[in-house]
Formats: structure tokens, sequence, C-alpha cells
């Protein structure tokens, strides 16, 4: 049936049916917006109902009144508001503000001078505690603030670890070169206790010793950190059994590929024999090698390796380990000062194993275990040593007798509480820009020739270039 109002003229009935289906399509677009418009809304409600952050809410003009304009505008600052929060990060950080006066701190007695400063004992008035006040030393600085100032701020400021000296604060005094660290005091530095005590460790407390050392260093190597000065009195303890590693002067950064280094580094009686040939190129096997020079020294309360100069310390090395050999150390011809080595023409077979096990005769008390982790220390090999982490995980610390618990650990009476420390008698730590000398290692093997005058040392005469 048609309907009444149509025409009978089929132009006018097409005109019509296109007109409807021109509606019924924008019925269904509608529809389907609608559908979309409401999806969107339920995600929203789940997403703030989960605790998330939906996208900021669209800005709708409210009236077309001029006066309703003021609306619109804190609605919209609103908007803004909501939308900063929802992308601005916040993270917390420390307060910015000048630094503490010295006279906050009253001096109580000198302990001792390093090569980078003088440290004494001290009270924070304020608080009451004692701690260290280490005196930077600053004069005849040609470039300002010495850089070896700023590394050891630098690298005490990183490395917040239970076996490095707490750096506090940075303190001035009433001119610009009054610089001063405030740390945690302790009672004793290692060296300190070597000479005092009557008998040496006992094995149980040498790996606690050790053990800390050890741990302090690996977190150092894992921040990219070389302590380059690592010996017996830069390792303070107190009486709880707490061992530090301090003195961070001479530490360095360094990365992959290494930047450039001075082979100055490391107090000569735990310099390793690499830097004593010339090597300007090298790693964290420096620090490992000083580690086995300390093991050595807590065994037998004295220094391991004790010589007079470069050459006499390189003499007294290779009679300890033997000469190198390219199984024993390969490459090592390469390196500077190596070329001017003359080896004797009959020496010694080395041991088994490389790297080669150390003379038993030296470390007569010491287990087969033990000597395993000494020899891979002092392996001339840099490459041949172990990590810090390899050495916390040796057999050594696992077998009898276990390390002491530092709760059982003995307390010695503090030198450094009442009086100054006795002066060590070791080398001093090589200075900030000296330069390495020229060095002639052709007298170390054999006798020295044409009549040249020489020193005994360790075995072998030396002739000093």
């Amino acid at each position: 049936m048609s309907s009444r109002w149509a025409n009978d003229d089929p132009e006018t009935e097409a005109i019509v049916a296109e007109q409807k289906r021109v509606k019924e399509q924008k019925k269904r677009a509608k529809a389907e917006k609608q559908r979309l418009e409401e999806a969107k809304k339920a995600q929203a409600r789940d997403a703030n109902a989960n605790g998330e952050l939906g996208p900021p809410t669209k800005r709708r003009r409210l009236s077309n009144d001029p006066d309703a304009h003021s609306d619109d505008a804190e609605l919209l600052k609103i908007e803004k508001e909501q939308k900063s929060q929802s992308t601005l990060l916040r993270f917390p950080v420390g307060e910015w503000g000048p630094c503490r006066h010295v006279d906050n701190f009253e001096r109580l007695n000198h302990i001792e001078e390093g090569s980078y400063g003088w440290v004494s004992r001290a009270r924070d008035i304020s608080t009451g505690e004692i701690v260290a006040l280490k005196k930077l030393k600053l004069e005849n600085s040609p470039d300002g603030f010495p850089v070896t100032g700023l590394r050891e701020i630098q690298t005490l400021l990183e490395a917040r670890h239970q076996n490095v000296v707490y750096l506090r604060e940075v303190v001035m005094g009433n001119k610009m070169d009054d610089v001063f660290l405030v740390m945690d005091f302790h009672e004793h530095d290692l060296k300190a206790l070597l000479d005092e005590m009557r008998e040496p460790f006992l094995p149980s407390e040498i790996k606690t010793v050790l053990l800390q050392v050890i741990g302090g260093l690996e977190f150092l190597h894992s921040q990219w950190i070389m302590h380059r000065d690592l010996k017996t009195s830069n390792l303070l303890m107190n009486n709880r059994g707490e061992l530090k590693i301090a003195d961070f002067g001479m530490a360095r950064y360094f990365g992959d590929p290494p930047p450039k280094l001075t082979q100055l580094v490391v107090t000569l009686w735990y310099r390793a024999p690499e830097l004593l040939l010339g090597a300007d190129k090298y790693g964290t096997e420096i620090d490992m090698w000083s580690i086995g020079c300390i093991f050595g020294e807590l065994l037998t309360k004295e220094p391991l390796l004790q010589g007079k100069n470069e050459v006499d310390q390189v003499s007294k090395i290779f009679a300890l380990t033997g000469p190198p050999n390219s199984e024993t150390w390969p490459g090592f011809r390469l390196l500077p000062n190596a070329k001017s080595l003359r080896f004797p023409s009959t020496s010694a077979p080395s041991s088994a194993g490389n790297p080669p096990l150390l003379p038993r005769s030296r470390f007569p008390y010491l287990t087969n275990a033990g000597l395993s982790l000494m020899s891979g220390l002092l392996a001339l090999n840099p490459a041949s040593r172990p990590t810090a982490k390899q050495c916390l995980d040796h057999k050594y610390f696992k077998e009898d007798p276990r390390p002491k618990p530092r709760e059982m650990f003995p307390t010695f009476p503090s030198k450094a509480g009442m009086e100054k420390r006795r002066r060590h008698h070791t080398p001093e730590a090589p200075k900030r820009g000296q330069e390495a000398p020229e060095l002639d290692f052709a007298g170390v093997f054999g006798g020295a020739p044409g009549g040249d005058t020489g020193e005994v040392g360790a075995g072998f005469s030396l002739r000093l270039g």
C-alpha cells in the first residue's frame, strides 16, 4: 500500500527514498558515536578505580555569557594543574646551603700527617660526637683546588659502603685554602696495630680482616673506582672489629676504554710489577697486587717487599716470584723498563701451575688454599690475578678455621685517642705531578759488570741507574 503523501511521479518517489536512506545512515552513525563514547567513559572509570590516571578532561564552554568567562578560566586552570600532576615526575633532593665553619668542631689532638692532608681528632660541638678532621693540603697547588682533593671528595661521596670510611661533610676555615673533611673516627690504623702487637693476628682474625678489605674493594671496583694506594696504614679499624678503607687521595675513576693514567701511583712497597716496569695502561689488578702484599704483612707483621728504591723493589719481587718468562707473563717485554732487563743464563725452573705457587718456605704456616690465594694475588701477569669478587668466593675463606666474628675480635688501646700516632717507617705515596724516574734494570740479575758499584738486595746484585 502506497503512502497517501506519495505522488505517482516516479522521480518524486526516488527523491523521498534517498532522503530516508541518508537519514538512516546519520542515525546509525550517531548511535555508533554514542556507543564509542560510552565505551571510553567506562574505560576511564575502570582506570580510575585501579588507581591509574586517565587523560585530562576536555575543556568545555559552559556559557556564552561574557560574565561566565571567569568560570571557564578557572576550569581551564584546574585542568592544567591536573595535567601537570599527571606528567611531572618529582624526586626528593637534598637542600643546598653553605658549608659549616670548622669552628663548629673542637680539635682535641693531632693524629698523623698523610701525603694529602693532616688528620686530627675532633668533637662536634653541637652533638658531642667524636670525629676525624682531615685538612687537605692545598699549598703550592698551581691549579687552585688540587685534583687529588676533588677526587677524594667525589669518590667518598659515591662510595657508601660498610667497609669504606664515611665522609660526613666538608667544612671550611677562614681562608679559601682551609678545607676540611669530616669523617667517622676510628681508633686504629692497621699498620699501627701490627707494630704494637706482640704476636701476629690469628688465622681466623686474618680472614676477618681480609674479607672486609676485599669486600670494600669489590664495591669500589663495581663503582668503577680504583683506589691506587692500598696499604696497611690506609686501613682503619675501630674497637668493634670493623675495618674501613681510607685515604682516597690517589683514587681514580676508570672505564672502557681506560682514561689516560699516570704510572707513578701506589706506595713503593705495595706497587705492582707492571707499574715498576713502566706500564701506563692498567686496571684494578694493581689494587689486587696491593691486597697480596697486605696479606703477607698480616702473616708476618712486617711489610712483605721492602725495597729501597724502584730497582731494589723489582729485585725483591723477582726473588719471591721468580723471574718472568713468556709463559708466566706473556708480553712483559713490551713494557718500557723491561727492555733493559738482562736475565741470567741459567734460572731455576718455575713451579707447575699458572700462576706458579710461591715458595712455601716464605709462608710455612699458610694452608694450601691460602698459598694458592696468595700466589694468585702476587702473580706477575696482571691477567692471572683474581678479581675482588673471585677472592670473596675463594675456598681459603671457607676452610677451618673460619673467619672470626667481628663481635669476638680483640680490642686494643687506642693511640689515636690520646696521643700522636708513631711515624710509620714506610715510603710515602707518590706526589701528584711528580714525574716517573728513568730506571735502568740491567743489573737486577747477575753481577754488576765493569766494576760498577752496586747494592745486594733480595738475592740479586743491583746496579742503580
